[in-house]
């Protein structure tokens, strides 16, 4: 197999690694990362003595992946360079097929903030396993564990997944309605309205490089929006890991991202990022 049949391979599996990676880590530059070394050991292996090479690539870019959050907990303290998790923002997807090949694959903020708070194995295996349906037998490999082993963590991942981030609604129009229906009680003033499409658990949390500040319950949420109504105008829809959601603008330059989980037709989590010097870098890759 020359070079160039080698790079036309792996360009067909890169779009698959890449949401692999991004799933494993939440870090969009991070499954980048991933991917490109993926790439090195490829180059540096034998590839003609490779059987399988989407089951050797997903080895590899999922070692590479346990690696980087593995190193993430053990230095929890040390700061960081973006969000993690880090949303996928696009206002039009069209316009990058790869990106909308990782939205349509993704999966939505509250979600990825479960996945983020497992074990390093637990999020291995349910990943691979929940996910992309990889072979028990494959990720126990992986992690130096028995295969009945590697599926007690995906199981016990599983539980924590559901009890924490139920299913959220399907249908993007409906998604949509609520969040256009949030802001336009935020703007008009109207606790009462902003308190009727909240769920009375739902969950707001705030996120910056150094992590996730969390507000709790329909009303202090929806008085949260109301201190922040100015704002409220200047929010353009987008999809932030496929579902609804918003970006806010201040003249041209986009400060802050809101993704909403919505079920029963009440926001259930609202997760907010607002940093201005990362959100234009992240509405920048998106595009």
């Amino acid at each position: 197999m020359d070079q160039l049949e080698l790079a036309d391979r792996f360009d067909s599996q890169r779009t698959r690694l890449r949401s692999i990676a991004y799933r494993i880590t939440g870090s969009l530059s991070e499954a980048d990362d991933a991917v490109q070394e993926t790439w090195l050991r490829l180059t540096r292996a034998e590839a003609r003595e490779i059987d399988n090479l989407q089951g050797w690539l997903t080895t590899v870019v999922a070692r590479i992946c346990l690696n980087i959050v593995r190193d993430r907990h053990a230095h929890p303290q040390e700061p960081l360079d973006a969000f993690v998790p880090e949303p996928l923002v696009s206002t039009d997807p069209r316009e990058d097929p790869e990106h909308e090949a990782l939205l349509a694959d993704a999966v939505g903020i509250a979600l990825q903030v479960v996945i983020d708070a497992l074990s390093p194995p637990e999020r291995l295996a349910f990943v691979l396993h929940d996910m992309f349906a990889v072979p028990f037998d494959e990720i126990a490999t992986l992690l130096d564990r028995s295969p009945q082993a590697t599926r007690q963590l995906a199981s016990r991942a599983r539980r924590q997944v559901r009890s924490a981030a139920p299913s959220p609604e399907p249908d993007l129009t409906r998604q949509r309605a609520v969040v256009d229906a949030y802001f336009a009680a935020a703007r008009e003033g109207n606790l009462d309205a902003l308190v009727a499409v909240l769920d009375p658990d739902v969950i707001l949390r705030a996120h910056s490089r150094s992590g996730i500040v969390e507000l709790h319950g329909a009303d202090r949420v929806a008085r949260g929006a109301l201190a922040a109504r100015q704002y409220a105008p200047f929010v353009h829809p987008a999809l932030i890991n496929g579902t609804a959601g918003v970006v806010a603008f201040d003249g041209d330059i986009p400060f802050a991202i809101l993704a909403f989980t919505i079920a029963n037709d009440r926001a259930t989590a609202i997760d907010v990022f607002n940093d201005r010097q990362l959100v234009p870098y992240l509405m920048r890759s998106a595009s």
